[in-house]
């Protein structure tokens, strides 16, 4: 028996509900593949329009370079890169 047939006959055993989530899942797993070749760019805008979403705050650019520094040890302006 083929890999395919043995989960057709395994999944047509299963009651509807438990049917539904395997569909779930494999459904999950093309979306997590595909997940990975979209481009960054329209990644993170669905991620923004996620959050935007969901109702919570997105940081002004203010609270950002605050986030940044509260992460890099209060170091925030260490890092720049000056013409010499």
């Amino acid at each position: 028996m083929s890999p395919e047939e043995e989960l057709l006959r395994k999944w047509r055993s299963l009651p509807q509900d438990k049917q539904k989530e395997v569909l779930d899942f494999v459904e999950f797993l093309g979306l997590k593949k595909s997940a990975n070749k979209i481009p960054l760019g329209e990644r993170l805008r669905q991620i923004r329009t996620r959050i935007v979403a969901s109702g919570k705050h997105l940081l002004n650019e203010d609270e950002i370079k605050k986030e940044l520094a509260s992460q890099r040890g209060g170091l925030g302006g260490i890092f720049r890169f000056e013409k010499t």
